[in-house]
């Protein structure tokens, strides 16, 4: 079964948590190290209790990392973990059990920090690859390089030629020094045949402006609702300050099609 975000937003807090609890242990695990005259804040037993439950909360009650440092409490656990190398304690050749339990006990401990760490760094992973993957393809994919461009000046019938030499659907508008509008064969349709609109009528009293624009890097989905909700079917593609492009509902419309 897929998970959910808010499932694994659930599992990446608990995870969080748990590691954080197991950490406290570490801490109050010092104080059984120290000399006798040292007093832990809690009994042996009550830490031994508390981490028992933590361990099963995070692997199971049944998991090999709760067997582990059920050994370890009677300082057996060397088989059932793999733990670092680490060089004996002490000057004397004389084998300090209780010690070498707690040894073993803080080990397990760590191994479990070090398995949640991984889990937590594999659902990061998951989250960022999930990001990506509803974000999709780039406009730049899919977008018409080419931006065909008309003067301010120029007539609605020599948009309407252009426009047919070009099999295009829209113009930017230029007044030689910047882009100020953009004219569709929608927008020719509903002026000149729907109103009547004389056909040497300048471009400039039909354009739209200023022309809506959409960033390269923006993923195709985001181009898809500025057309709606600006309710056109043509957007400007900008890199920064530069017009690189355009993207239609034509274009949206292939790329689609070759999903389904």
């Amino acid at each position: 079964m897929k998970q959910s975000p808010s499932g694994q937003l659930l599992r990446t807090v608990s995870l969080d948590r748990t590691i954080e609890r197991l950490r406290e242990q570490l801490d109050q695990m010092a104080p059984f190290f120290q000399k006798a005259s040292s007093r832990p804040a809690v009994s042996l037993d009550e830490f031994d209790g508390e981490t028992e439950r933590l361990i099963q909360s995070a692997f199971g009650e049944a998991s090999d990392m709760v067997e582990a440092y059920e050994y370890a409490q009677v300082g057996e656990a060397g088989g059932l973990v793999n733990f670092p190398d680490e060089a004996p304690e002490g000057g004397s050749g004389t084998r300090d059990i209780d010690r070498e339990s707690l040894n073993q006990r803080k080990r397990v401990v760590e191994s479990c920090i070090a398995e949640l760490e991984g889990r937590r760094a594999v659902l990061a992973k998951k989250k960022k690859l999930g990001r990506a993957a509803i974000i999709g393809p780039q406009v730049s994919d899919h977008m018409s390089p080419e931006a065909r461009t008309i003067s301010v000046g120029a007539t609605l019938k020599d948009a309407s030629r252009l426009m047919q030499e070009w099999k295009i659907g829209s113009l930017l508008v230029t007044d030689d020094r910047r882009y100020v509008g953009v004219i569709s064969d929608t927008d020719l349709a509903r002026e000149v045949v729907a109103r009547g609109l004389d056909p040497l009528t300048p471009v400039k009293q039909v354009m739209r402006t200023p022309p809506i624009t959409i960033e390269s890097t923006r993923p195709i989905i985001e181009a898809v609702r500025l057309m709606k909700d600006k309710g056109t079917r043509h957007l400007a593609v900008t890199d920064g300050d530069n017009l690189v492009g355009v993207i239609s509902v034509s274009n949206v419309l292939r790329y689609y099609s070759g999903v389904v």
